[in-house]
């Protein structure tokens, strides 16, 4: 049965190819050609929601914010928050609850952020790897432990992610499987359930994104 459940996240298709990954590139569907060219309501919901992610990495990038971190965080945001928005519908496939996504985008952004903070601030750096105001006896045990959380931050970053989508899909894949055997109070109370649950996979869909956003912008503030 455990089998069973987790052969919903299998991304092979019947033809023995990977097509379904090419679901991550359905979310051009929501941005239709009048989008661009019509000020509409759907496109007044994506101006106020950039809006609110522009103040906030106001906030949190200060003085290093830029026309290019914007357009690259706010572009991120909107590609997981589809792609986990879609994975709600029936037989779309879930490209976030995988790790090869999401590790990729993590792995990607990490090491840029690396190599930019080594290359250009390398002082900074090994200063970052001290706290200040740590004891000279624990500065050696405080390299260790802020280097070891350097290493493991896109590993975090992305089973986050992955681990919160396929949670939710898994508990409502669980309550439908036994829909067959209820009685009608019971199916009523399950579908009720499923219900909720959608509306709370809804608002995942969107906290995990801004979630994954905001670290990667804290992790990027940290290399300058």
């Amino acid at each position: 049965m455990m089998m069973n459940l987790f052969s919903i996240f299998d991304p092979s298709s019947s033809m023995n190819l990977s097509l379904n990954w090419f679901s991550s590139l359905y979310l051009i569907l929501f941005l239709p050609l009048n989008y661009w060219f019509i000020y509409s309501r759907y496109n007044m919901i994506w101006l106020m929601l950039f809006n609110y992610l522009n103040k906030e990495m106001k906030m949190l990038l200060s003085n290093n914010m830029n026309m290019m971190n914007i357009l690259m965080f706010i572009s991120l945001f909107s590609m997981i928050m589809l792609n986990n928005f879609l994975g709600l519908f029936m037989y779309l496939f879930t490209s976030s609850s995988h790790l090869v996504f999401s590790l990729g985008l993590s792995l990607m952004f990490w090491v840029a952020y690396m190599l930019y903070g080594w290359i250009n601030h390398m002082n900074h750096m090994f200063i970052h790897l001290v706290p200040q105001g740590t004891p000279s006896v624990l500065m050696v045990f405080m390299v260790l432990i802020e280097s070891i959380s350097n290493i493991i931050r896109p590993g975090t970053l992305a089973v986050r992610l992955s681990a919160n989508m396929i949670a939710g899909h898994l508990l409502m894949t669980l309550i439908s499987s036994t829909g067959v055997s209820l009685s009608l109070l019971l199916l009523l109370l399950m579908l009720l359930s499923q219900s909720i649950l959608i509306i709370l996979e809804l608002s995942v869909s969107f906290i995990q994104a801004y979630v994954f956003m905001v670290l990667s912008v804290l992790y990027s503030a940290e290399t300058n």
